[in-house]
């Protein structure tokens, strides 16, 4: 493996933060689409929402917001006027996770048999869109341009250093459980 250089560790890192938000973005507007679908009367594709919502809880919580979390106790600890912006991301994380917990878990009822009210699933459905989105533009808005306004390359270094796992849905290794979702959204955003 070769030494990061000075240059190659902020621009990897900020690189990788803005496609993560990029790519969760779009998952985001792929649920909004099936839950549109759904309102206007058409079938809703459960499996396909399932995936999704999986893979929202999964994936980002347990290698993008650990990587954030660095950058946000390191943001905080070179400007400590960034403590109540920084809760607040940290505290979204919690609250995103609850609310995909409780949409994942909506749909595995629904999946397993039970019925549940359409608004049922579609509140919560939009609650996590809607926290998860804020988040995104939070971070895009405020955060990431402070972290490159403020961050040290020991501060890069350790955000880098924190493990990760290729990505199964947006990476080169495609996870076979996401094969038809990598599909759908390359046929509607031309991805590969």
């Amino acid at each position: 493996m070769n030494a990061i250089t000075e240059h190659q560790a902020p621009r990897e890192a900020l690189d990788r933060w803005h496609v993560d938000h990029h790519n969760f973005s779009r998952l985001l507007g792929l649920i909004e689409q099936q839950v549109d679908a759904f309102r206007s009367g058409r079938r809703l594709d459960l499996e396909l929402l399932r995936l999704v919502v999986y893979y929202l809880r999964h994936h980002p919580d347990c290698f993008h917001h650990p990587r954030e979390d660095v950058a946000f106790t390191r943001l905080v600890q070179r400007d400590p006027r960034l403590q109540l912006e920084i809760a607040r991301r940290m505290q979204e994380h919690t609250v995103i996770a609850a609310a995909g917990e409780e949409l994942l878990s909506c749909l595995d009822e629904i999946i397993a048999g039970a019925v549940v009210e359409r608004t049922t699933l579609e509140k919560l459905a939009a609650t996590y869109v809607v926290y998860y989105r804020h988040h995104l533009a939070a971070e895009e808005r405020h955060v990431i341009p402070r972290a490159i306004e403020l961050l040290t390359l020991a501060d890069w270094l350790a955000i880098a250093a924190i493990p990760s796992e290729p990505d199964p849905l947006f990476g080169a290794d495609l996870n076979p459980r996401y094969a038809e979702l990598r599909r759908l959204i390359s046929a509607a955003t031309h991805i590969d």
